[in-house]
Order: structure tokens, then sequence, then C-alpha cells
């Protein structure tokens, strides 16, 4: 048996990994326990999602105040958004798996570069996005099958958020090169930062409170892009004070067209799996506005809690794509699939526990924002059958971020292909409007197809071929 010193020794040396893991460290992920490895990187990515995931809640809190045409606005407004997501995400996925990479090779100026190259991307790409999603926002809307009101009374919420959409590009792409890097403390402290703004400005613009104009739902995409903002001025002055493991210099300020063609060329794939994953979000939404408002702010307060619920465990599968991603540079591929491993089953048993909780008390998390007994029923009704599918969703997301990881983006790309556009709609539609179960047919559609998913990238992974990869 341990002495009560080993003990103590032990529960110390996991506090001093939690403190660095939050501070900052130089710790090496390609060496030492793997167990040690994941808590330092995942602790802070946990946090870093948690963040992301307050923009949602915080954001649909508020805007529930003004009424289920609002809240609807914010809906079909964020299945929209969810394109921008998706390239943002596919760029971010590419420049972790290239960073981590360059990481574990320790080629650390290559690593620089390749942050500046992916920063330079986010740009060209987000600057058409804002000119045609601003200018065509209540086209959209209208495409989307939102009524008259949403049209001509919200539709500013929309040409906000699509106009500012750049923003949310860099503060996915700049986080995603301190997480490759393994400064995941960073991007954690850039969505502290992002999201405190968000929160305090968000009531403030919205309903007009002190000195500040009262601007409805306009207020809310204010403050959301402010806080985003003042969030990628916090990434972009790090990366130049010289404090952290990626550091920026006068020198790496230059256009190589190599790296740039490398990271596109390795981003297509991550931006193909999420525009296929959230499109088939987009369909989701339009499926369901077919049962009117009432079940679409339902289901629109419902998914922002599993959003809420869900990203912190990305932050866990973010863990494991670093991992991977400089394992591999290192030449240490089975290092990389035991890190994977490790990571899911952490994963599982995390959102194991939500699901039972969200099982549970579903009403009560829906009457957090609304009042509205309609929209709590349909709300709820949500939260419980999607809780049924969280341990594949916890499965799944850690296998698909390894696969990104270690730069095979083409994989998970196809396996979203069959989940979401081959069995998820048609299979949401078909239980939706032909079964007669209504929304509750969307909601069953999810579960299955996220099952399947955890199912076939299970397969995929144990063959092996992802450790092969070249970025």
């Amino acid at each position: 048996m341990e002495s009560s010193e080993e003990n103590e020794l032990k529960e110390a040396s996991i506090w001093s990994e939690v403190k660095a893991s939050l501070s900052g460290t130089d710790k090496d992920f390609t060496k030492g326990s793997i167990g040690k490895a994941i808590l330092v990187l995942s602790i802070p990515m946990v946090l870093e999602m948690l963040m992301e995931s307050v923009f949602a809640v915080v954001d649909i809190f508020f805007v529930s105040k003004l009424g289920a045409e609002a809240i609807a606005t914010v809906g079909i407004t964020e299945s929209l958004m969810t394109l921008i997501y998706a390239i943002a995400i596919g760029f971010a996925m590419a420049t972790t798996a290239v960073v981590s990479r360059r990481f574990g090779e320790k080629n650390y100026d290559k690593a620089s570069i390749t942050a500046v190259q992916a920063i330079i991307a986010g740009i060209l790409v987000s600057t058409p996005i804002a000119i045609f999603g601003g200018y065509f926002a209540s086209e959209l809307l209208v495409l989307m099958g939102a009524t008259g009101q949403i049209v001509s009374e919200f539709s500013v919420y929309t040409t906000i958020m699509f106009s500012t959409n750049f923003v949310i590009m860099l503060i996915f792409v700049i986080n995603s090169v301190y997480r490759g890097a393994g400064d995941a403390n960073i991007a954690m402290r850039t969505l502290i930062i992002a999201n405190g703004i968000n929160i305090i400005l968000d009531p403030l613009l919205i309903f007009g409170i002190w000195i500040f104009p009262e601007m409805g739902i306009a207020g809310a995409a204010v403050a959301t892009s402010i806080g985003r903002g003042i969030g990628v001025g916090y990434q972009c002055y790090k990366l130049f004070d010289g404090k952290t493991r990626i550091n920026v210099l006068k020198k790496h300020l230059v256009l190589r067209w190599d790296i740039m063609s490398n990271l596109i060329r390795v981003s297509l794939g991550g931006i193909g799996q999420f525009i296929i994953a959230t499109s088939s979000w987009i369909g989701l939404v339009r499926i369901i506005a077919e049962f009117g408002s009432v079940s679409l702010a339902g289901y629109t307060i419902a998914v922002r809690i599993l959003i809420f619920s869900i990203l912190p465990s990305w932050g866990m599968s973010n863990a494991a794509a670093t991992l991977v991603g400089q394992n591999l540079g290192a030449n240490q591929p089975e290092r990389a699939e035991r890190s994977t491993w490790i990571s899911a089953f952490a994963n599982m048993v995390f959102l194991g526990i939500v699901g039972l909780i969200f099982f549970t008390n579903a009403e009560l998390l829906m009457g957090i924002f609304t009042s509205d007994e309609a929209i709590i029923d349909v709300g709820a009704r949500c939260l419980r059958i999607m809780s049924y599918g969280y341990l594949a969703y916890a499965f799944g997301m850690v296998i698909i971020q390894a696969f990104n990881g270690a730069g095979d983006t083409f994989t998970p790309t196809l396996i979203n292909l069959v989940c979401f556009w081959i069995v998820e709609i048609p299979l949401a539609y078909f239980l939706a409007m032909h079964l007669g179960l209504a929304e509750e047919g969307v909601f069953y559609s999810i579960v299955v197809s996220e099952t399947l998913l955890g199912i076939i990238g299970f397969i995929l992974f144990k063959r092996g071929k992802w450790k092969t990869t070249q970025v």
C-alpha cells in the first residue's frame, strides 16, 4: 500500500500540473506521462471551449426577453453562421495540425511563419463573406423560412453578425496556433476576455441601461463582435510579446505561398467536413421551421444548452489533436494512438454524466431561458432525446479530432458526408414529415447519425492509415 507521504506527493504533483496548465508551461508533450500531458493541455482547452459556449448561452439568455421571434432570429442566423464557423474551424484544424507537427520536429521558426500565413488566409476569406452576407442578410433569412416580422424587425442582427465575421475567423485561427504550440492557456485567456466584455455589454446594449442606447437585438450582435474583436487584439499582442511558446518576429512577417498552399490543402478537408456537418444543421432548422416559431425557439434554446455542454468536450478533443500532431512530428505514432484512446475514455465519462443531468433536469434547464410553457416543452423533449447519444458524441468527437490532428482531414469529411447528408437529413425529413413525429423526428435523427459516426470512426481509426499522413 502507498504511504500517506506518497499520496501527498502525488496530489502535489497533480496540483502543480494543473497550475502549470493554467499559467503556461514549456513541457515537452512528446515525452513523459500521457495522462499528465492530456491534463495540462485539456484543462485550458476545456475552459476555452466553455468560454466559447458562453457566447451562445449569454446571447440567447438576454435575447429571449425580446420574445419567440427574436429567439428564432438568433437560431436562424446561427444556423447560417455555421458555414462561417465551418471555414474558420477548417482553417483552425489545419493550422493546429501543421503548427503541432512543426513543434514536434522542433522547427519553431517555420511554426511562426505558418501562424502568419494562417492569419492572412483568415482575413482574405472573411472579407467577401462580410460583403455578401451583410448585403443579403434579409434574403438569407427569407430563404431559411423566416416570417415577415423576423425579416422586417430583426434582420439587423444577421447583418451585423455577417459583416463582422472576420473576428470569428481570426479568434478561431489564432487560438489554433496557440493550441498547436501547446500554449492552450493563451487561447483560454482570449475567450475569457472576449466573454467578459460580451457579458457586460449584452444587457447594456440590448436594453439601453445607463448611458448606452437601447439597440434591441442589434445590441447582442454588437456586444458579441466587440468582445471577440478585443479578444483578437489580445491574441495578436501575445504573438509578438516573446513570452509564449509561439513567438512571431519581424523575419516571420513574409508571404510564403508554399506554406500557405500547404495550409489550404490540409484545410480543404477540414472545411469540407465542417461544411457538411454544419450545413446539415441548416437543413434541420429548415425542417423544424415548418412547425412554427415556438418549435424553432424551443429547438434553438435546447441546441444552445447542448453546445454549452459539448464545447468543453471539444477542449479534450483538441488536446488529443495536439498530442497526435506533436507525437507524429516526433515520430512516435504509437504514443499518438494511446493519447487518443485515453482522451476518448475521459470524454465519455464526462459527457455521460452530462447526458444524465440533461435527461433528469430538462424542464429546469429550459426554464432558465424562457417562461413560455410551449417553448419549454419542445426544448425539454429535444434535450431528453439528444441525451441518448451523449456517449457516442463524446467518443466520436475525439476520434475525429485525432484524424484532424494527424492532418488526415479527408477521412472525417467522408464520415460526415455519410452520417449527416446521406443519413441524418433524409431520416429527419422522413420521421418528421412522413411518420408524423414532427420536431421529435429531427431530434431522433441527430442521435442516430452521431452514433453511426462514432462506430465508423472507431473502425477507420483502428486501421491506422492516419499514422502515415504527411503535412
